[in-house]
């Protein structure tokens, strides 16, 4: 059993590092987490 599994998860990527699409398809795929929301933002 995956500890996100059956969770809700808020994702904050990286414009200059990892994209918030790219941590989403991975977090969908391999925990069966439910995304509520994928944002990439530039931190500046």
């Amino acid at each position: 059993m995956n500890f996100l599994e059956n969770k809700k998860v808020v994702i904050i990527g990286d414009r200059d590092g990892v994209p918030g699409e790219a941590i989403k398809a991975c977090i969908e795929t391999v925990s069966g987490a439910e995304v509520l929301l994928a944002a990439t933002e530039c931190f500046v």
